[in-house]
C-alpha cells in the first residue's frame, strides 16, 4: 500500500499569551512554542495511504474510524509552574476526500482553531475548526 506524507496546518487563532503550546508526537512534547497576542500555528506531517488511513507520530486514533492529533498546553506541554495542564483533540478522519486529494498533491491543508474555552482558558477536550478545513 502507497503511502505519502501531507501537511495538515493548525493554526490557534486567539491562543492564551505566556502559556505554552507543543504538538504531541507519541507520547512526547514536540515543537514547544510560548504563545502570544499572535495566531499560532503548527505544521504536522502525516502519512496518508492510499485508502486514506492517515498513520504516523502524531496520529492518535480511538475506535476503528476516529484519527485525531494532540495539540499540548501548559504543563503538559512542560510549561513548569502554571496551573494550566491540557490537551486539545483536533479530529483529522474528517477532512474531506476532496482537499485530501489536493493534499496529495501537495497542497497544505489549514484548519483554525479557537484559541478559548468559555472559562477564558486554552480550549481544551474536542476542539472543532472555526471554518473547517481549506487549501493554504
Amino acid at each position: 500500500m502507497a503511502e505519502i506524507v501531507i501537511t495538515l496546518r493548525l493554526t490557534i487563532a486567539d491562543p492564551v499569551p505566556g502559556v505554552h503550546y507543543s504538538l504531541q508526537q507519541k507520547e512526547a512534547v514536540f515543537d514547544p512554542r510560548v504563545a502570544t497576542d499572535a495566531p499560532l500555528s503548527f505544521d504536522v506531517p502525516v502519512r496518508l495511504t492510499d485508502d486514506g488511513r492517515f498513520l504516523g507520530d502524531f496520529v492518535r486514533r480511538e475506535g476503528p474510524e476516529r484519527r485525531f492529533v494532540y495539540i499540548r498546553i501548559g504543563q503538559s506541554a512542560g510549561q513548569h509552574g502554571t496551573p494550566i495542564s491540557r490537551r486539545a483533540k483536533i479530529d483529522i478522519h474528517d477532512i474531506p476526500p476532496a482537499l485530501l486529494d489536493q493534499a496529495r498533491q501537495g497542497a497544505v491543508l489549514e484548519a483554525v482553531l479557537p484559541g478559548r474555552a468559555k472559562d477564558g482558558g486554552p480550549a481544551c477536550a474536542t476542539v472543532r475548526p472555526t471554518q473547517g478545513w481549506w487549501v493554504v
